[in-house]
């Protein structure tokens, strides 16, 4: 399964990935036109050494999601030359792995965004998720992409454990953020499950985010844009050039880098001490056809389920009831079959005429300190290196902002948002969090690294799992496949040396520190790793 897991989404069902328009680079010495990089202003690889020689290109995207691909569209549309380049398919990260809401009700809700970034703060957030909803809808229009893009309301409603006022006090909010047609409806029912008060917010959206992505990249490549997959970017460098290092050993120079990998891997620790790493959890069951009328809902619950409804994929006689929630750490938890049975149970409380699950599949989403995205220049290198990350549970509309906001520093242009999504800003105001997870990562590393084996020894792994083991001194990720064959990998993380964990759901390896992922192989799916797991030899 290409991408971030084993599980499937629904999406991967609906629009087949992208095809990229070549999944080789050139070698040293090929002339352009023979690569399929044939642009005016030629993209050039070449060996490190030779990196001096080569010519310019205006931009380079790492990350063909809807980040990396909306940047890359976006400044096409303006006449910049550009390349996309990504490791594994388009769209094959996070962007398959949504429930894809478009949403301004702001994930982490505006009572706490408020606090972190003051009013005004909180009205940018609010005009910034706002205007991605749209432009989704008009670059659906106007390049003629039939994702399912619709409009629809989106409701807020009480978890058990509570009250009316937290209802009240978001409301407040909403309104001081600019949100006046935000409403309490005070007989709100959501099925069989909850009869009640909840906010109403008018204008939310949702559409099919792979069918979408197939068409920003049909757009994209007929203005001019390249896509390259199968190409792993290791490092980039700022300064005069950007100059972006692949795993082969060649080199790719460019005026400007921008970097939406979802976690950038250019960075050890600036980013990472602001920001979380969580899997989250997702069931898809079947519904009658027009048994539910069309809205997303979210609950009040800290760890809040997220549900919508979307046509299935057969396009029979039934929808497809899309629930989410019962997030964690990444690496962290091993009881994914219990999450996703939690998610199954609440879902048929409220809708006792849902039919089988069709999908399960899960996600990870970065989580910041202070509720809300890092758009802009990446803080530890010079000015042409961006970067897009933190999406805080809100992807579909952050990385849309990041392709317009990004855009307007790329084009010289003054953007209001440039402010509240600043990368270099410090997390002043939510520091009791802030502390919890960076000694939460000290403590992961500490454990890894003093911990033993989780299991007796290596014949004792079933086949198709993993485990770590310590054998003289030295922690191994081992997993036995299917057939039996066994594959030992170091199980430190490339990225500061974390020891990684088994995820049974996604038969992969996940770093608790930072939110590194790999294959049972070693091959990085998910950074800030920048390197995959080095094999180790059978013991003796």
């Amino acid at each position: 399964m290409p991408g971030s897991g084993s599980s499937k989404s629904l999406w991967m069902d609906t629009a087949p990935f992208p095809r990229a328009d070549t999944s080789q680079a050139p070698h040293p010495g090929e002339p352009p036109h023979e690569s399929g990089l044939d642009m005016p202003s030629a993209l050039s690889f070449a060996n490190p050494a030779q990196a001096q020689d080569i010519g310019a290109a205006d931009v380079v995207v790492v990350g063909a999601g809807i980040a990396g691909l909306t940047t890359a569209y976006l400044l096409a549309r303006e006449g910049r030359r550009l390349i996309v380049i990504d490791k594994g398919p388009v769209g094959g990260g996070e962007t398959s792995r949504t429930t894809a809401h478009l949403a301004n009700a702001i994930d982490d809700r505006y009572s706490f965004i408020e606090t972190q970034h003051g009013e005004e703060g909180a009205r940018l957030a609010a005009e910034s998720h706002t205007a991605a909803i749209n432009l989704i809808g008009r670059i659906a229009e106007t390049e003629g992409i039939d994702c399912d893009y619709r409009r629809l309301d989106g409701y807020l409603f009480l978890a058990p454990e509570h009250g009316r006022e937290h209802l009240e006090e978001e409301l407040a909010a909403a309104h001081r953020a600019g949100l006046g047609d935000v409403e309490l409806v005070e007989d709100f029912r959501l099925g069989e499950g909850y009869a009640g008060p909840a906010l109403r917010f008018p204008g939310q959206g949702q559409f099919d985010p792979m069918k979408y992505l197939n068409g920003l990249a049909a757009a994209f490549r007929a203005k001019g844009g390249t896509i390259v997959t199968g190409q792993m970017v290791t490092g980039v460098e700022g300064g005069q050039w950007a100059t972006l290092h692949l795993a082969d050993g060649r080199s790719l120079r460019a005026d400007n880098c921008v970097v939406a990998t979802n976690s950038p891997f250019i960075d050890k620790v600036a980013i990472h001490t602001k920001q979380a790493p969580y899997r989250t959890y997702v069931v898809g069951l079947r519904m009658p056809k027009g048994a539910v009328q069309p809205a997303l809902w979210w609950d009040t619950r800290d760890i809040y389920h997220y549900v919508r409804l979307q046509a299935a994929a057969d396009g029979g006689d039934t929808d497809i009831l899309i629930v989410g929630g019962e997030d964690h750490k990444t690496g962290e938890a091993h009881d994914m079959d219990q999450r996703l049975a939690r998610l199954e149970h609440w879902a048929r409380k409220h809708w006792p005429q849902a039919g089988e699950v069709a999908y399960r599949w899960s996600g990870q989403v970065m989580e910041t300190y202070d509720g809300l995205g890092f758009i802009g220049r990446d803080p530890v290198n010079t000015a042409n290196i961006l970067i897009a990350t933190g999406d805080s549970g809100m992807g579909m509309t952050h990385g849309t902002i990041a392709g317009m906001l990004l855009t307007d520093m790329l084009q010289g242009r003054q953007n209001a948002w440039a402010r509240i999504y600043d990368p270099s800003r410090q997390m002043t105001r939510n520091l009791t969090e802030y502390l919890k997870e960076n000694l939460d990562v000290a403590r992961e590393y500490a454990k890894g690294h003093l911990g033993g084996s989780e299991t007796s020894s290596e014949a004792a792994i079933p086949v198709g799992h993993g485990a770590v083991l310590k054998e003289g001194g030295k922690h191994v990720a081992v997993y036995r496949a299917e057939d039996g064959t066994v594959t030992r990998v170091s199980a430190h993380c490339t990225h500061l040396g974390c020891t990684v964990h088994w995820n049974e759901m996604e038969r992969s390896w996940d770093c608790p520190c930072h939110g590194s992922r790999f294959t049972p192989e070693g091959t990085v799916l998910n950074g800030p790793a920048p390197k995959p797991l080095a094999p180790i030899g059978d013991r003796g």
